[in-house]
């Protein structure tokens, strides 16, 4: 993923418009686990779902696998792209069928098999009908990490190269972030992987961390180097989580 002078407006009124990102250079190697870190608001949701063209730039051009995403059509581009987002989206249907939205023509096999991968089979074996149980209108009967399992293996199914994920343990108890994080150790294994990081201790991992602030690109480099600049906005951040907890 390269992305070259990227703008972003969103309208905020008539003929009026907000400038969320200005000009952010980034690129992501085939392989790399690249974090994207800042406050609330800095542009981490924008810059990360602009790589899949959920929105279009205002200016600037993106590319994946060297190729202009504003030339290929969005089915097409999502192919290669798995998301994981905090906020997930299932639908009134059975844990099984949610599971196979990842690949609409996945046998029965395959779903099961990237079910287990994604630690499903812990919480599923309590339900009534296991994988056959209605979940409810966006998982109402399931806890926030069961449906992010779910989610999980959804992607595990898709298989894309890419993988887009905000940290989706950020809002779980100690449990079920446990069984969250070996889900997304399958998922992440020989992925390009792009994340949206709440909490610094969970990217020290990252090939890359790139700090936002004010829609622009303050900081990038490894965890290491960036730790060791003495007024570094990413050294104050981890500096103040631990205050905090």
């Amino acid at each position: 993923i390269d992305m070259h002078g990227i703008v972003k407006r969103f309208p905020i009124g008539t003929g009026e418009e907000l400038e969320v990102l200005h000009g952010i250079d980034l690129t992501v190697r085939k392989g790399e686990f690249v974090a994207i870190v800042g406050a609330s608001g800095s542009g981490k949701s924008t810059a990360v779902k602009l790589a899949s063209r959920f929105w279009d730039v205002s200016s600037g051009a993106i590319f994946v696998g060297g190729v202009d995403v504003s030339t290929v059509d969005p089915e097409t581009l999502l192919s290669a792209f798995s998301e994981v987002f905090q906020d997930v989206v299932l639908f009134d249907d059975t844990v099984r069928e949610n599971i196979r939205l990842g690949k609409k023509d996945a046998t029965n096999e395959e779903v099961l098999a990237a079910a287990r991968a994604a630690r499903c089979d812990e919480f599923v074996e309590r339900l009534p009908s296991g994988y056959d149980t209605m979940i409810g209108e966006n998982g109402s009967r399931l806890s926030g990490g069961e449906r992010q399992r779910i989610s999980i293996a959804r992607a595990l199914l898709k298989d894309a190269p890419i993988v887009l994920l905000d940290e989706a343990t950020a809002s779980l108890d100690v449990e079920n972030e446990t069984y969250v994080q070996a889900a997304l150790s399958e998922l992440l294994q020989g992925k390009t992987v792009l994340v949206i990081a709440h909490r610094m201790r969970t990217v020290d991992n990252a090939d890359k961390i790139v700090v936002l602030e004010g829609g622009c690109v303050v900081e990038q480099g490894s965890p290491a180097e960036l730790r060791e600049k003495p007024d570094g906005r990413y050294r104050r951040m981890l500096e103040l989580q631990r205050e905090s907890e």
